[in-house]
């Protein structure tokens, strides 16, 4: 999906540079306008931030300078890091770090007694090499993470989350209660939680895998499930940018060829990392189990699998920060009526599209709409663009633009846009475009249900991507 998302950037990018300039669209332009458009900066932030790392013992390798090197590499991005580990704090809260505990430390009812002591915490309770000077004032990123038992998941690898009361809360890694839908539940309801404390960053790391030895494939698939499931649909609808996810175990599930060669800066592999001008979140490689196990029966990753992570992570960090830092959060995609109808081949339809903001419509700089039957990118079936700015629809493919009720249509092959049939309004977070659209042929998949989707960027580039219903084209 973030693929997806990236191309799309890209190719309005350049439509961009198009209207502003003038000139012709071209690859090359769109390439060279992406990087600024799509805002993400992966440098390290100007000042010193406070970060605190809630871990055990994969965590303390992994900042180690010895092992994982991940202490040296946040010191040398400027990073001030703490840590929690074993023993820590009040009640011995930092024995507690798996996913059922989450609950305790974000809902539970000593919460405020936990955080109050984390956002303060200033010392170290593993080693490794950090800042030598304190800058002062609470940490402004909270990273956590569990460790791999928490990667022993039953259930249905599909479930959705658990509503109301979920079974799991304050549970071990080991409870009856550990399943697909309990953990995305207890995900899911400490965003409440999250909300309410936007001026904190919270970077979950995703519980690294398991060997071979310890699981089996089908608790392996569906610790994959939950991990994709973090990485691309849990955050979907949340409407701040505080909370960030960094997927530990999908970095750990390729290697170089064995457990103490690693495959960072590889093209193929399992990553999350900053590649190419982009986030990328990728997976080559066929495989659910530790691909760094330390041995036949220990899932801690070896130091070749925790120096990986680290390369992989630190960059991800400073664009997790920047995005905070940005604004209160991306927009997000909205609704798309007719859901389910459906139309001819040369006759007009009517098409509703709209996108949220946080920070009001009026934040919102481009507002994406695609119907058609293959992955969204091509030109092949309806294209198109409201950029508010500009005032300008704009049809891809050479159809040109026109503004909402000009008396002019837009054609490319497939479609024609009806510009004085069109409407653009907004109210509070909400932007509203309606469309005015002659199909002229099936579309390049075909004539048939066809997948409708939308993409909204706004004014600092973050961006918000998803699948919003169905319409079928008849020949």
């Amino acid at each position: 999906m973030k693929a997806i998302c990236a191309g799309m950037c890209v190719f309005f990018a350049g439509i961009l540079v198009c209207l502003a300039g003038g000139s012709g669209f071209t690859p090359a332009t769109a390439e060279a306008a992406a990087p600024g458009f799509l805002a993400d900066d992966p440098s390290p932030p100007a000042e010193t931030v406070k970060l605190i790392f809630i871990h055990h013992s994969t965590g303390e390798n992994w900042l180690a300078d010895w092992d994982g090197g991940l202490g040296i590499a946040l010191r040398n991005s400027n990073y001030f890091v703490s840590d929690t580990n074993y023993g820590w704090g009040p009640y011995s809260i930092g024995d507690y770090t798996d996913t059922g505990h989450w609950w305790l430390w974000y809902r539970g009812p000593s919460s405020g007694t936990f955080l109050g002591a984390l956002y303060a915490e200033s010392d170290r309770h593993s080693s490794y090499s950090r800042l030598p000077t304190d800058p002062g004032g609470e940490n402004e990123i909270i990273l956590f993470k569990s460790c791999f038992p928490n990667s022993h998941i039953s259930g249905n690898p599909a479930a959705p989350p658990t509503s109301g009361y979920n079974p799991l809360r304050g549970q071990d890694a080991w409870s009856m209660h550990m399943t697909v839908a309990n953990v995305k539940g207890i995900y899911r309801d400490i965003l409440s939680f999250f909300a309410t404390r936007q001026d904190k960053l919270f970077i979950l790391v995703v519980p690294p895998p398991l060997v071979a030895a310890e699981t089996d494939a089908a608790h392996a698939a569906n610790a994959r499930a939950v991990a994709d499931w973090l990485v691309s649909d849990w955050l979907d609808g949340y409407p701040y940018g505080n909370v960030a996810v960094f997927d530990f175990y999908n970095v750990l599930t390729s290697n170089g060829g064995d457990p103490n060669t690693n495959d960072l800066h590889w093209e193929s592999g399992n990553h999350h990392r900053w590649h190419d001008s982009a986030e990328q979140h990728i997976q080559t490689v066929a495989s659910n189990f530790a691909a760094y196990g330390s041995g036949l029966w220990d899932s801690h990753p070896t130091s070749a699998g925790n120096r990986k992570a680290t390369g992989e992570f630190v960059e991800m960090l400073n664009v997790f920060y920047h995005r905070w830092q940005a604004g209160t959060g991306p927009p997000v995609v909205g609704s798309f009526e007719p859901d389910g109808g459906s139309g001819g081949v040369g006759a007009w339809a009517d098409f509703t599209t709209t996108y949220a903001d946080p920070n009001g419509y009026g934040d919102i700089r481009l507002a994406y709409f695609f119907l058609d039957r293959s992955a969204p990118i091509t030109t092949g079936g309806l294209a198109a663009a409201y950029l508010p700015s500009w005032d300008l629809l704009v049809l891809p493919g050479g159809g040109g633009y026109c503004r909402p009720g000009q008396v002019v249509s837009l054609s490319t092959a497939y479609v024609t846009l009806d510009c004085g049939g069109c409407s653009v309004s907004g109210s509070g977070e909400t932007l509203t475009v309606d469309w005015r659209v002659r199909p002229e042929q099936c579309f390049e998949g075909g004539c048939g249900e066809n997948s409708a989707y939308e993409l909204v960027m706004d004014s600092a580039g973050l961006w918000g991507f998803g699948e919003v219903g169905t319409w079928t084209l008849t020949g």
